[in-house]
């Protein structure tokens, strides 16, 4: 039997120990630390998470303990300078999983380090941000890719592939929803979510999904929102945000895409999420719901609180297999693995040269950094257009690649509008 050290490896570092990384960083890194991960591209390589790095210390403590064998063993860091002690411990790869007003920072130090990185969406917040993070990651020749997990989603990927194999022609409209319970903005992410807003947060899995799925360019960007329960009537932090983006094609044509998004459902609604979109094209309908193409369960004195009557098993579930064996599977935990294993395709193969490699991975745009520009621009845009109207300047709009520059800010009643970002999106 081959020794473990004998082994190529790549040694994982993971910034931000909470929910996300719970339900999906962690059994992820179990399963690999379990089982290795193999392909015939690069053999067989350990993935061992060596390092964390996260605010108090107290959540990877508590991991440590529970998880026992299930995972290596690994530095903890956390308070000022926890990130710069966890790049000192050398990983080859870092994952981000904080609040995305802190990406930035995190991912700028990572890339400087000369390290691979995986962040959670939104990547960034503004295309100068991107610029930076993109010149970077070329510059020392890493990875530099984004976690957009619904991309993966079953549903999502065969209405893509209906469209890019003609089946579905030209997009017309689109409507998208993501509803989460209070528990997200009132509990889970209480900690951060002063002056931000579930659009950012949530919406951008849908700002990807459109761009990406339905290829066109962005025009303009419309948004408004709601406040009063999460924070103050008057103040930054919204409970709710309603967007829209027009997109221009080839054709000429353009078409409208619309997404609702709020974290402030009831915590007793039947789902964990309630998702749905509708798409309409030329000879098409497309309607899809999280919620209505699964299953429902009642269990006493546990549904819908501890449990919910509608789960979606497809994102993130766990599971007696029928062999008798105890998994954490998902779309959600797939596309960690997906970095993975690209990485180490591109570190550990001896197909082509790396320098060929490292292009081929970084045209994905799926998940590249570089590949986020129309949506880093729909983000910007949504918070400054939110800014404005938290300072009592409503109904702005975000035209993009206008005469006045990449991102232009237009107010109703002034003829100066506010540049955002100069260049070209």
């Amino acid at each position: 039997m081959t020794d473990m050290i004998s082994r190529p490896s790549l040694k994982a570092g993971m910034i931000g120990i909470g929910m996300i990384f719970d339900e999906t960083y962690r059994p992820f890194f179990e399963d690999t630390h379990a089982a290795g991960l193999f392909d015939r591209r690069f053999g067989d390589v350990e993935v061992p998470l060596t390092a964390v790095a996260s605010r108090t210390g107290r959540r990877a403590e508590a991991y440590r303990e529970a998880a026992g064998e299930k995972i290596a063993s690994f530095e903890s860091f956390h308070g000022e300078g926890a990130t710069a002690a966890l790049l000192a411990a050398a990983p080859d790869f870092v994952c981000v999983a904080t609040p995305d007003d802190r990406h930035f920072e995190i991912s700028r130090d990572i890339l400087t380090a000369g390290c691979h990185l995986l962040v959670e969406k939104p990547s960034v917040l503004s295309l100068d941000q991107l610029d930076e993070l993109t010149s970077l990651a070329r510059q020392h020749e890493v990875l530099a890719k984004i976690v957009y997990h619904k991309l993966l989603d079953p549903d999502h990927k065969k209405l893509r592939t209906l469209y890019a194999d003609g089946v579905l022609r030209h997009v017309n409209s689109g409507y998208c929803t993501l509803l989460e319970p209070k528990q997200i903005s009132g509990d889970q992410f209480s900690e951060w979510i002063t002056g931000r807003n579930p659009g950012t947060y949530v919406a951008v899995h849908y700002i990807k999904l459109i761009d990406f799925s339905f290829p066109g360019r962005l025009k303009t960007v419309t948004a408004t929102g709601q406040r009063g329960l999460v924070g103050a009537a008057d103040g930054p932090t919204w409970d709710s945000t309603q967007l829209r983006m027009i997109y221009e094609y080839e054709s000429g044509r353009e078409a409208a895409f619309d997404i609702h998004t709020s974290w402030v459902t009831p915590d007793n609604f039947p789902g964990y999420v309630e998702q749905e979109v509708q798409f309409r094209f030329d000879n098409g309908l497309w309607n899809g719901h999280s919620r209505k193409r699964g299953v429902e369960c009642t269990v006493e004195d546990q549904t819908p609180i501890s449990i919910k009557n509608s789960m979606n098993n497809h994102y993130n579930g766990t599971f007696l297999e029928p062999w008798g064996e105890r998994s954490q599977r998902g779309y959600g935990i797939e596309t960690i693995e997906r970095f993975v294993r690209e990485l180490a395709w591109l570190e550990h193969s001896e197909e082509g040269t790396r320098g060929e490699r490292l292009a081929t991975l970084a045209s994905l745009a799926y998940n590249d950094l570089a590949a986020d520009r129309q949506t880093v621009a729909t983000v910007q845009a949504l918070e400054a257009i939110l800014e404005h109207q938290a300072a009592g300047e409503p109904d702005c709009v975000v035209r993009v690649n206008d005469p006045a520059g990449g991102l232009v800010l237009y107010r109703p009643g002034s003829e100066t509008p506010e540049v955002l970002y100069a260049g070209t999106v």
